[in-house]
């Protein structure tokens, strides 16, 4: 085949087509995306997400230890035979009381090396949107599913990139006021990976209850 031509797949992966590659005038070559970034990951049925909906924080959002309820979290099984490629997670906070303070930084928190949590829920896949099909468990908020079971405590990693709502110290949030929020998303776009037995959770780090939070986390199956 002449080295300088594009061989078209099909969505099936047999062979089709060939057709000259396009180069710009300085030798580069010209591409155009197909769809969106993540679609053909998503097409092959690999990309699974967790989602919470608007739940108030609480004390267990800020603790490390088996206790702990992520916000949204992940946790790959040692014998999954797969890395989460992490994609992109979002984040929606807003003040849910006339009176509210700081609820600190929104983190990211890991372990590794766990073998047995028994209380993940099942992830939904992004092609079929059946929550099956994963080798994880994943948590939120919205669903009752503390990291029971935890080997290791996590650690803070970094924080996430997500504003938070102003922590208001005074009666400033009337029922004729607009309910102050604030979102965010975070595109990892495969810099984080989930190996076998870890756990990954987003937390916070001051307990508050005067706060709630709606959120998102994306990510691709691959094998090891």
């Amino acid at each position: 085949m002449n080295p300088n031509a594009l061989q078209i797949l099909t969505p099936t992966g047999g062979a089709g087509a060939v057709i000259a590659a396009a180069g710009g005038v300085d030798g580069d070559t010209i591409v155009s995306e197909y769809y969106g970034r993540f679609y053909n990951r998503v097409r092959r049925g690999s990309v699974y997400s967790i989602g919470c909906g608007l739940t108030a924080l609480s004390a267990a959002t800020i603790l490390l230890t088996a206790s702990a309820q992520p916000i949204v979290g992940v946790w790959n099984p040692a014998n999954s035979g797969v890395n989460l490629v992490l994609l992109q997670a979002m984040l929606r906070d807003l003040i849910n009381n006339v009176t509210s303070v700081a609820l600190g930084d929104f983190v990211w928190a890991q372990s590794l090396n766990n073998a047995s949590l028994s209380a993940g829920l099942n992830p939904f896949n992004r092609k079929s949107g059946a929550s099956s099909g994963s080798a994880a468990k994943a948590f939120a908020l919205s669903t009752a599913s503390l990291l029971t079971g935890l080997t290791n405590n996590l650690v803070v990693a970094e924080p996430a990139e997500f504003n938070t709502a102003s922590g208001l110290l005074t009666t400033t949030v009337a029922a004729s006021t607009p309910t102050p929020s604030v979102s965010g998303v975070e595109n990892f776009d495969g810099s984080w990976i989930v190996p076998p037995g870890g756990v990954l959770a987003l937390l916070n780090t001051v307990s508050v209850t005067t706060h709630s939070v709606a959120a998102r986390l994306m990510w691709d199956e691959v094998p090891v």
